[in-house]
């Protein structure tokens, strides 16, 4: 479906020096730096898979889509999408996708939502009778027809969004590249909106390209994520990997009857191997280990037996701190 190989985009930049002399000096002798991008990306991605595109901001994501789409072109290496290559066959390749980024619409503001509908519906060439049958489709997925006749510009985000994924589907693209779909979205709408992407992969097997700052979204989402860091793939494979490389510190929490002063208190009355970080927090404490080394049941008996407890919880790593952790060390 998509074949990514030895991917690398470069860009020059032209540096100038400062005040009225730089400026003279840079339009006659300007120095040239080379910036890259992307650089030596390589994956597969299979029909029907949502995939995660993770990176943190300038690591190269939005630059390896545009390439995917055919906005710009690579510098080396080669890019092919459900057999087309996007930047040498643009209008074609157009045809097969869909994008949705969560700043930016493709709908018409001051239209009706049904009329942008329409003008996409010519746009794209669709039927009349596979435009109904399309738009009965999206509407049973993403309840368009309560504010299908509401002019765009009155739309609620979420609405906003759901009406820019459908008007991103309306063609039935094979892939769907969506940016950020659930970005200042509240908690009813981003779990809406998860639901609405997984029916519609589920549906119409749609290849789903997902790039999010939201975490949340991979992991409800996505069964397998890309890495990319400064420009370089260090990560391609399943979530459940790298939460057992990175994840594997556990925290318990514990509510305790008495009043504890201080982590010296604590530790006076409970010895723990020197890997076992204890902490006092405003609810009691908290032991951070790594859950390969020690048992819970061990630890939690040894607290208990020390203190009486009103209540217990145990969390895990979340998916921030890991992903975080990667970006420190560059690789998995």
């Amino acid at each position: 479906m998509i074949e990514v190989s030895h991917l690398t985009k470069s860009f020059t930049q032209y540096e100038k020096e400062s005040g009225l002399m730089g400026l003279l000096k840079g339009f006659f002798n300007a120095k040239k730096k080379t910036i890259t991008a992307v650089d030596d990306v390589s994956f597969t991605i299979n029909e029907g898979e949502i995939v995660g595109y993770i990176g943190a901001n300038g690591a190269g994501k939005s630059t390896t889509i545009k390439m995917l789409t055919g906005i710009l072109t690579p510098t080396h290496g080669e890019v092919c999408v459900n057999g087309i290559i996007p930047h040498k066959d643009r209008v074609k390749n157009a045809l097969n996708i869909g994008v949705v980024f969560g700043q930016r619409t493709q709908l018409w503001w001051d239209l009706p939502l049904g009329e942008s509908f329409t003008i996409l519906k010519e746009i794209y060439l669709i039927n009349d009778l596979d435009y109904q049958q399309k738009m009965k489709e999206l509407n049973d997925i993403l309840d368009l027809n309560e504010f299908i006749k509401a002019p765009v510009r009155t739309l609620s985000l979420g609405q906003r969004m759901r009406a820019d994924i459908a008007a991103s589907l309306l063609h039935n693209p094979k892939i769907l590249y969506l940016d950020e779909p659930t970005i200042g979205l509240d908690v009813n709408a981003k779990l809406k909106m998860r639901q609405a992407i997984k029916q519609m992969n589920e549906k119409f097997k749609t290849t789903v390209i997902l790039t999010t700052h939201d975490l949340d979204d991979i992991e409800e989402l996505c069964s397998r994520i890309l890495v990319i860091d400064q420009g370089r793939l260090i990560y391609d494979g399943d979530l459940a990997t790298i939460k057992e490389k990175y994840g594997s510190t556990l925290n318990l929490h514990f509510q305790l009857k008495e009043e504890i002063n201080s982590i010296e208190e604590i530790k006076s009355r409970l010895e723990f191997e020197a890997d076992v970080v204890l902490k006092l927090t405003d609810l009691g404490l908290t032991l951070e280990f790594d859950k390969r080394l020690h048992k819970v049941g061990t630890l939690t008996h040894k607290v208990m037996s020390h203190f009486e407890v009103l209540d217990m919880s145990i969390s895990e790593t979340s998916i921030e701190k890991i992903v975080g952790d990667i970006y420190r060390e560059g690789k998995v």
